[in-house]
């Protein structure tokens, strides 16, 4: 990684005084961000916690968190992402597990007695980065020394990212040291005034960062910000009145976040003057309705280019430049785009795994140079098609299929078909148990503002215009926001608990 670290470094040292990330209306500079990397490492180095050593950070979208983040994957050290947000059982669980010799988080972390006890259980050394630009960075009281023993290591792997478990247990992918480095590289291919192999400067235009650091793409957003020299407008979580805000300073060129934001944001009725800098919203982490996009390129003029990428795949797979967009937007409605420089790309059948003809739908099955061995074809879980002229389309997932009485339900199949009823804003479709089908599917959905929530049986009849009735969802139920994973995803395992504990209480009330 000494190419990364040389640029990171080389980043730091262009202007120091400089602002670099505005964070809750204050500025923190280049120069306090290579402070807190030089301390923080210090400590590691006095620790004698090396190359290859994991880290686990309790990622929040802080500015003393990218310090941390740039020093660990730049260092030969391996990240291992935690997540603040998961609950308390989980954090404890998580730090429990992983036996890792050090753990790194703020004031707000280190505050929770659970996080202390887990930590001390484990033998960790604890590190407190500050909340404050000018700060120093502190060992936590009563973890200031390695305890654990034969701590297992990581050499070459830069990032052990946590899944964002949207439709089952999260589980860790090891993202190679190499890889990070050449995703980071791959980069500058969307930029006009960016090349491979540009010396270290400080570049025009503001970055806004409102994905978490703990899913993929916040953690390469931040990275490919420092990485361009570009200052960062930093988001803990969105809140629109604070986004609206930044737009109106900033004026950015560009932004990045999940399809859920552009509906917020649609559903707002933001004026078209505060969006009127931007020349592409790119959105990831979750399917991009068409409609969607459609209705927000009439209203404000402005692309919303969707981007596929995996953790599994160390990110980006496929995505829409705006030439392409502006040639073939209509002719290509629906895809993800071309697939990126160096990915190679082919559809298979589900069941026999042989290659199907462009045009057809199976599972997508890639390969690159930088995936596994370079040479075997990695099989991902999405039904999809690539047409004749190589643009990728996603059609759902096969993992989350809903068996129906021996019928195939595709929930994506069945939310297009909801989000097609003018009074619905956003809608998600799970599978639950079922006696006698085995499992059924069922829909929640939030109404857009100022609609009226349709009545069940008004939108099945809607629905059965569009679906075939073993589609159409066995409940349907409005509510005012859906669960969400910290990426925003909607997350299955939350809403399956929705209605199955309604369903529980329901026998309940029937057999008291």
């Amino acid at each position: 990684m000494a190419g990364l670290r040389k640029t990171i470094l080389g980043v730091f040292a262009v202007d120091p005084p400089a602002n670099a990330i505005e964070y809750s209306g204050l500025w923190w500079t280049w120069q306090d961000l290579s402070s807190i990397l030089a301390e923080f490492e210090g400590i590691l180095d006095d620790a004698r916690l090396g190359a290859g050593t994991r880290v686990g950070v309790l990622l929040r979208n802080v500015p003393a968190c990218v310090s941390a983040m740039a020093s660990v994957t730049s260092s030969g050290r391996c990240l291992v992402t935690l997540n603040p947000d998961l609950p308390a059982e989980k954090i404890v669980d998580d730090i429990t597990k992983l036996h890792l010799p050090v753990i790194v988080g703020t004031a707000c972390d280190w505050s929770r007695a659970d996080v202390v006890d887990a930590a001390r259980k484990a033998g960790a050394l604890g590190i407190r980065l500050p909340a404050r630009a000018g700060d120093p960075v502190e060992l936590v009281e009563g973890l200031d020394k390695v305890r654990a023993s034969d701590a297992p290591t990581a050499e070459g792997t830069a990032v052990e990212m946590l899944t964002s478990g949207t439709t089952g247990t999260p589980k860790r992918i090891p993202l190679k040291a190499s890889l990070l480095e050449k995703m980071l590289t791959d980069a500058a291919i969307y930029e006009k005034d960016r090349n491979n192999d540009d010396p270290p400067r400080l570049r025009k235009g503001v970055n806004f960062v409102m994905v978490p650091f703990a899913h993929m793409g916040g953690l390469w957003s931040v990275m490919n910000t420092l990485v361009s020299g570009r200052q960062t407008f930093l988001m803990e979580k969105f809140e629109m009145e604070s986004f609206l805000n930044g737009m109106r300073r900033h004026r950015p060129r560009a932004l990045s976040t999940p399809p859920a934001i552009v509906r917020m944001v649609l559903d707002a009725g933001v004026a078209k003057a505060d969006l009127e800098s931007l020349a592409a919203w790119r959105t990831s982490t979750a399917p991009l309705d068409p409609a969607l996009a459609d209705t927000f390129y009439e209203k404000y003029g402005v692309p919303v280019l969707q981007v596929y990428g995996a953790t599994e795949f160390a990110g980006g797979v496929a995505g829409w430049t705006l030439a392409d967009f502006k040639a073939q937007a209509q002719d290509k409605r629906g895809s993800v785009g071309r697939l990126n420089p160096g990915i190679e790309g082919r559809i298979v059948h589900p069941e026999t795994r042989d290659p199907v003809p462009a045009g057809e739908e199976g599972v997508l099955s890639v390969r690159a140079s930088h995936l596994g061995n370079g040479k075997d074809w990695l099989d991902t879980t999405d039904r999809a098609v690539i047409d004749e002229d190589g643009f990728l389309f996603i059609k759902g997932r096969y993992d989350n299929m809903i068996l129906r009485g021996g019928f195939k339900v595709m929930p994506d199949d069945v939310v297009r078909a909801m989000e097609r009823h003018p009074a619905i804003r956003e809608a998600a479709v799970v599978g639950i148990p079922d006696e006698r089908l085995g499992e059924v599917p069922v829909a929640a959905y939030i109404p857009r503002t100022g609609a009226t929530a349709p009545e069940d049986e008004e939108l099945r009849d809607f629905l059965r215009q569009h679906l075939s009735a073993y589609q159409v969802p066995a409940q349907l139920r409005a509510v005012s926001e859906l669960p969400r994973t910290p990426s925003m995803k909607v997350s299955a395992a939350a809403l399956q608990e929705l209605f199955t504990a309604a369903s529980t209480q329901r026998d309940a009330s029937l057999t008291a």
